[in-house]
């Protein structure tokens, strides 16, 4: 697949220099990381963050999460905290993915692994099927139908894994596989956020 538009970093806490994430619960519950200041970067409120973590509950564990678009890696650490197996972190932004492994090492997280790149150019290749997906892209990129139908076509996704997408409340039909299944859906400010469940086609 070739990368038709150009990516942008996630997002961040806050908009200041010396802005922090911080774990909702887990074996690292309520610490803080700092993250880097990177100019259109979004935030991810603790809000919609734990009611995301409240839907995986049951999944969470022992899972294999990939995160396409980690930005200050609110998910990614979230997940670690609660028991993953491993996160896969896609960031473009060099600067903030350089925070992100020193907050892996901060926290000694050895089965995490941050790439520093373009996420479709990465899921343009053959993948390894993975049991949660987080796509949290920047806002108006029209990045999530290119990103879905690379999960669907390469591999990436086990025949159950659960994929989260969150997108601008704006953001028109996009084309969900028949075989994903719409878990749960919520709404937060400008922001739509689903969780799918994926059964085997």
């Amino acid at each position: 697949m070739t990368q038709r538009r150009q990516q942008t970093t996630r997002k961040i806490q806050n908009n200041r220099p010396g802005g922090f994430v911080r774990i909702i619960s887990g074996q690292w519950r309520g610490r803080k990381l700092p993250v880097h200041d990177v100019e259109g970067l979004r935030p991810t409120t603790d809000r919609v963050k734990e009611t995301l973590f409240n839907w995986l509950a049951q999944d969470i564990y022992q899972s294999k999460c990939l995160d396409l678009f980690t930005g200050s890696g609110g998910l990614s650490f979230e997940a670690l905290s609660r028991g993953a197996e491993s996160v896969t972190m896609l960031e473009l932004d060099k600067k903030a993915a350089t925070q992100l492994e020193i907050n892996l090492n901060t926290v000694k997280a050895t089965n995490a692994t941050v790439i520093n790149g373009d996420s479709l150019r990465f899921l343009s290749q053959t993948g390894t099927p993975h049991d949660i997906v987080f796509i949290d892209p920047p806002f108006r990129k029209d990045l999530i139908q290119d990103v879905i139908t690379a999960l669907e076509n390469n591999g990436w996704l086990t025949p159950h894994a659960m994929i989260y997408i969150e997108a601008e409340k704006e953001l028109g039909q996009l084309a969900i596989p028949s075989h994903w299944h719409l878990h749960r859906e919520k709404s937060a400010g400008q922001v739509c956020y689903r969780l799918f469940s994926r059964e085997e086609p």
